[in-house]
C-alpha cells in the first residue's frame, strides 16, 4: 500500500491493500482467516453429505429390486441418511454463521477505515466532496459489502462445491457419466463469465446513480431555507425526479440482464441429457437401476449452483462495485500532511502573512485525484471554470503577541478563509503564513492547532 498524505491518522495494526477493490476486500478478509476455514469446512461438508442422499437412495433401490428383496437393509440405510443430514445441517449452520460473522466484521472494519481516512482529508477535499455522496458510500455501499459476504460469498462457496460433487461420485457408477457434468460445467462458466462481464458496468451505474440521487437530496435538505427563499421547490423536485429516474432506469437494466440468465436453461438441458445418457447405459447393461437413480440425484445437485448464481453473483458484483466506490473516495489525494516530525515548541503568538494568496482549488474543476465531475446541478451558484478567482490576493501584515487586530469586510471577502490559513485548515496557494518566525507548514500540525484558541 502506498503511503498517503493525511491531516490526521490513527495507527492501525493491519495495513490494507488499496490497489484494487478485490485485493482490498481480500486484505480485510484475511484478518479473519479462521472464519474463512469455518466457511470452507461447512461448505465442503454440506455438499459431500448432500451427495450421500442420492447414492444411498440408489443403493436402496438395488436392495429392493434384488431377488429376494433385502428389506432388512432399508432401515440402516434410512438411519444413515437421517444421521448424515443432521450432521449436514450442523455444518450448513456453521457455514452460514461464519459468513454472517465475516460480513458483520467486514462492515465494521471497512467503516472504521473509511471514517479514519475521511478524518485525514483536508478541508479542500471536504469542500468539493458532496456530503450526500459521502454518506451514500459510508452507509449503503458499506452495507452492500456486507451483503456480498452474506448471502453472496456464502452461496457462491456452497454452490461451487455442489458443482464438484457429480465429478467426484458419478465415476463410481460408470466413467462415461462424467460427460454431462463436464459439458454443463463448461457451458455454465462460459455463460456466467458473459453474465458477469455484462453485469459489472450496470451495477457500477446503479451504485453511482444512487449516490448522485442521495447527494442531491441531502444538499437540498441542508439548504432548504435557500430553496424556499428563492421559490425553487418545483425546480428541486424536478432535479430529484430526474435523478430518481436515472436510478430506476439503471436498476431496470440490471433486472433485464438478470432475466436473461442462461444457466437455468442449461440446467434443464443437462438433466434431460444426463437422464437419457444414463438410460442408454442401462439398456446396454452397463448401469443398474440404482445407478440410474443415484446418478440422476447427483445431477439434481446442480440445481443449487444454478439457482444460487442467479442472484448470488449479482450480489458479488454489487459488493465489488460498492468497494470500488469506497476505495475511490479513500484514495483521493490530499495535499495536507500532519507533519509528525515538524516543530512542536511553545507558541509565542506572533503571526505574519507574507504576500499570501489563496484559491479554493478543486471547486469548479476536477480537483487533484478526484473522479467526480462537479456540475451546475450540485453547485448552482459556483461557476464551473478552471480559472478560479483568488479569495485572498497578496496579503501581507504582522500581528505581534498581545496585539488585537480586527478583520473587517463584506460577506465573502475572505475573512474566515484568512483565519483558517493560520491553523492550516487550508494551505496557502502562494506566499507564507509564519508563526513564531516559522512557516506553519514546518510545524507539527497537532502542536500548531493545540496552541491556537
Amino acid at each position: 500500500m502506498t503511503a498517503q498524505l493525511a491531516e490526521f491518522t490513527l495507527s492501525r495494526q493491519h495495513a490494507t491493500d488499496r490497489n484494487g477493490p478485490v485485493r482490498w476486500i481480500w486484505s480485510h478478509a484475511t484478518r479473519h482467516w479462521w472464519i474463512i476455514i469455518m466457511i470452507l469446512v461447512g461448505a465442503i461438508g454440506n455438499a459431500a453429505l448432500a451427495a450421500v442422499v442420492p447414492m444411498l437412495t440408489g443403493q436402496a433401490f438395488n436392495e429392493m429390486l434384488a431377488r429376494p428383496p433385502r428389506t432388512e437393509l432399508l432401515l440402516p440405510l434410512a438411519l444413515i441418511i437421517g444421521g448424515s443430514q443432521i450432521l449436514r445441517g450442523i455444518l450448513q449452520l456453521g457455514r452460514n454463521f461464519g459468513s454472517e460473522l465475516m460480513a458483520q466484521r467486514m462492515e465494521r472494519d471497512i467503516r472504521d477505515e473509511l471514517y479514519v481516512t475521511l478524518l485525514g482529508k483536508s478541508m479542500t477535499f471536504h469542500n468539493i466532496q458532496p456530503v450526500g455522496d459521502t454518506m451514500a458510500r459510508a452507509t449503503n455501499d458499506v452495507r452492500e459489502v456486507n451483503f456480498m459476504f452474506s448471502p453472496g460469498v456464502s452461496l457462491v462457496t456452497g454452490s461451487l462445491f455442489f458443482l464438484v460433487m457429480p465429478f467426484v461420485f458419478a465415476p463410481r457408477y460408470h466413467p462415461a457419466l462424467l460427460l454431462t457434468p463436464a459439458l454443463f460445467t463448461i457451458a455454465y462458466f462460459f455463460a456466467l463469465w458473459q453474465y458477469l462481464h455484462s453485469l459489472s458496468p450496470v451495477t457500477d451505474a446503479v451504485r453511482s446513480a444512487f449516490g448522485k440521487m442521495n447527494s442531491r437530496l441531502s444538499e437540498a435538505l441542508d439548504g432548504v431555507e435557500t430553496v424556499k427563499g428563492a421559490a425553487q421547490e418545483e425546480a428541486e423536485v424536478g432535479r430529484f425526479d430526474t435523478n430518481a429516474r436515472r436510478f430506476r432506469n439503471a436498476y431496470v437494466r440490471q433486472g433485464d440482464l438478470e432475466a436473461r440468465f442462461l444457466p437455468m436453461l442449461l440446467f434443464g438441458i443437462a438433466l434431460a441429457g444426463g437422464l437419457l445418457h444414463a438410460l442408454l447405459l442401462f439398456r446396454q447393461g452397463l448401469l443398474n437401476t440404482g445407478g440410474v437413480v443415484a446418478y440422476f440425484g447427483l445431477l439434481l445437485m446442480l440445481d443449487f449452483p444454478t439457482f444460487a448464481s442467479s442472484f448470488a453473483y449479482t450480489q458479488l458484483s454489487l459488493g465489488i462495485s460498492s468497494a470500488r466506490r469506497i476505495l475511490e473516495l479513500m484514495n483521493r489525494e490530499t495535499n495536507l500532511d500532519q507533519n509528525e516530525i515538524g516543530f512542536t515548541g511553545e507558541m509565542k503568538g506572533q503571526v505574519e502573512f507574507r504576500d499570501v494568496s489563496f484559491i479554493y482549488e478543486g471547486i469548479g474543476d476536477k480537483g487533484q485525484g478526484s473522479e467526480i465531475p462537479l456540475s451546475p446541478n450540485l453547485y448552482p451558484l459556483t461557476p464551473v471554470s478552471h480559472e478560479q478567482e483568488p479569495v485572498l490576493q497578496n496579503i501581507s501584515f504582522t500581528v505581534h503577541p498581545g496585539q488585537t487586530v480586527a478583520i473587517v469586510g463584506q460577506t465573502g471577502a475572505g475573512k474566515t478563509s484568512l483565519v483558517k490559513l493560520i491553523n492550516r485548515t487550508y494551505d496557502t496557494s502562494q506566499g507564507q503564513v509564519v508563526v513564531n518566525g516559522m512557516d506553519v507548514r514546518d510545524w507539527n500540525l497537532a502542536a500548531l492547532r493545540k496552541q491556537i484558541s
